[in-house]
């Protein structure tokens, strides 16, 4: 009898909407209060952070559990190829760049790595993830914090609500257009503008920021612009698209090893880094010697214009503390400049 009092309580209190967003409000309160102090000790004391993919289906980038290498059957190529499947506002992308950076330092020489688009958001017009709570904008800015947070790459994901993008596709028509300015500039380009959407919540979709990222990276705008609104640009992006969902690419990032013999080795997902490794000796067929990385943090930062703490200890292969004495060292000295932003800093050198 007391039960079905009880029960018979409870049911009215909940079928009140008022009552019923105050408690769950509570309810998530003090589960938040309760996980904070372990998720921080996460990021400040392990490597071992939460992996993400962002979904080409939903356009969302959740939790990755599979992160495991997949053989597939490729056309044969002449060197050790691999194609890296991204997008310019994917955040699991992002959170990836400091093993993607070691992979090229250390293992460069042995591959060629090809940047290819995999349009992550066409447009916000009639897209709903009710299942992952996506109906707009809006909804992305929580998804973007958490992987900043979890990933030692600072995200803010504030732009989504102050000025968000409505598509994913012109920032990655202006990378093919950057292409044709060259390897190197194009690769910088799309670094520029990921800092830009990331750390400093532009809206790389306006053509003026697009611009500013050219400058930045010391580009040809009048080039940049005339190739821009060229058609072949737009047109080498959706051959970019054909191409990926022919290799069965669905969520970035996405990497594909190609081995001479035909065979191919795919990566979904954010990873370790041994991975990477593991996959490039199965397309190699043998085994690989690292390259000798004898640089320190300003030698690094000579070759990069901004860097993330966490990407100098990856890179490094040292612990986030160590890595922090000595930039705070720097910077006392006069050598660098720190940049702090939502989850993290960054650092450039001072000139």
């Amino acid at each position: 009898m007391f039960k079905q009092i009880l029960k018979s309580i409870f049911g009215l209190l909940f079928r009140t909407i008022t009552m019923r967003k105050f408690i769950i409000g509570i309810i998530l309160q003090i589960i938040l209060l309760a996980c904070q102090p372990f998720e921080k000790s996460i990021n400040m004391e392990t490597n071992d952070h939460k992996k993400f993919s962002c979904s080409v289906e939903s356009g969302l980038c959740t939790e990755h559990k599979n992160s495991e290498i997949e053989e597939i059957q490729i056309q044969s190529v002449n060197k050790i190829t691999v194609l890296y499947y991204t997008d310019p506002i994917c955040s699991a992308c992002w959170a990836i760049e400091p093993e993607l950076k070691k992979l090229k330092l250390l293992y460069g020489d042995y591959m060629d790595i090809e940047y290819r688009m995999g349009g992550l958001l066409p447009k916000w017009e009639g897209f709903s993830d009710a299942g992952n709570g996506i109906s707009g904008p809006k909804d992305v800015a929580v998804h973007w914090d958490e992987v900043g947070e979890y990933s030692g790459m600072s995200i803010n994901g504030d732009v989504w609500l102050e000025d968000p993008l409505h598509s994913s596709f012109p920032p990655s028509i202006a990378f093919k257009a950057m292409q044709n300015q060259g390897y190197d500039i194009s690769i910088r380009f799309l670094r520029r503008i990921r800092e830009m959407v990331f750390l400093e919540k532009k809206n790389i979709t306006k053509e003026s920021h697009l611009t500013t990222a050219v400058k930045d990276c010391g580009g040809d705008v009048s080039q940049f612009l005339k190739d821009y609104k060229d058609p072949e640009s737009e047109a080498a992006f959706k051959q970019d698209l054909l191409q990926g969902r022919r290799m069965g690419v669905g969520s970035f990032p996405t990497f594909l090893f190609l081995g001479e013999d035909g065979k191919g080795f795919k990566i979904s997902g954010m990873t370790h880094f041994d991975n990477f490794v593991r996959a490039l000796e199965q397309a190699l067929g043998e085994k690989t010697v690292a390259k000798n990385l004898d640089l320190d943090i300003v030698e690094l930062l000579e070759n990069y214009p901004l860097l993330a703490t966490k990407e100098l200890a990856v890179i490094l292969n040292r612990d986030l503390n160590s890595v922090m004495q000595e930039l705070e060292m720097a910077e006392i000295e006069g050598k660098v400049r720190e940049h702090i932003h939502k989850y993290g800093s960054f650092w450039s050198l001072i000139n």
